[in-house]
């Protein structure tokens, strides 16, 4: 019997090698072909930042639509109540000027309010649909943009003006509660012309006035802060593309002549 042969160990073939492949195919481009492909990787990932920015637009006018409605709904209730439940004094002469001014201002707060919630009511809903897609192309289907100004109306009347309403609503409820109160005792013993119910409206318009004077200020520069922040990255932007499109002028000019009929044989 002849002995039996070890088995002869099978060589294993040469894998291709794609990373060396892939260095060839990049030595057989053309530098026109070269240009043409990066340009298309930049504007591919121009595409993703502007997708980026209008998803960020989206969900930011979405937190102004629920901040919004919520600071709306709150204050307009707290108007209505205090309205409402106001005790006027039958037998005290109330001056025209508060009492109309009490009415007008109330109206007015809850007006407001309820406009803002409104557009909020009527907007929002929209946006929630589009924000729950995980689709990044689905940010196109979103009406943020094209009702972008009624969103900055509906966030300016319910965190400044409906605020401010609210503050002076807040001053005049004071007067019209305060100023029946009369002590008779008190004013024979300090002999003062002030009743104790205009004294403590005096205090609270006291109060209230340097709140809203602070108010004031830290509206106007938080939104003059707000736009230099937007204006430095507007400006930001414009350089990056502008820096684009020099590089890409660049580009060309230099395929161009690459392509010149003297540099071929």
């Amino acid at each position: 019997m002849l002995p039996e042969r070890s088995p002869v160990p099978q060589r294993s073939r040469p894998r291709p090698q794609q990373q060396q492949q892939q260095e060839v195919k990049e030595e057989e481009l053309s530098y026109p072909e070269w240009i043409s492909r990066s340009y298309v990787e930049l504007m591919s990932l121009n595409e993703h930042s502007m997708q980026a920015l209008s998803w960020r637009k989206l969900y930011l006018s979405r937190a102004k639509l629920k901040a919004s409605s919520r600071t709306s709904a709150l204050l307009s209730g707290f108007a209505m109540v205090a309205m409402v439940e106001v005790q006027l004094d039958a037998g005290h002469e109330y001056p025209a000027g508060l009492l109309i001014a009490f009415s007008a201002c109330t109206t007015v707060l809850v007006a407001v309010h309820l406009f803002a919630l409104m557009i909020s009511t009527c907007i929002l809903p929209n946006i929630e649909a589009v924000s729950n897609v995980h689709n990044l192309n689905s940010v196109k289907e979103s009406p943020h943009e094209r009702m972008h100004r009624h969103i900055e109306l509906a966030w300016a009347f319910s965190t400044v003006i409906g605020t401010l309403l609210f503050l002076a609503e807040v001053v005049l409820l004071c007067w019209v509660k305060f100023l029946p109160v009369n002590n008779p005792k008190s004013l024979v013993n300090n002999n003062s012309s002030i009743s104790p119910g205009k004294e403590a409206a005096i205090a609270s318009t006291c109060i209230m006035v340097p709140f809203g004077l602070i108010f004031i200020v830290f509206a106007v520069h938080f939104y003059r802060s707000l736009v230099g922040h937007k204006t430095d990255r507007q400006f930001q932007e414009l350089n990056e593309l502008a820096e684009l499109a020099q590089l890409q002028d660049q580009l060309d000019h230099r395929g161009d002549s690459v392509q010149s009929p003297g540099h071929y044989p």
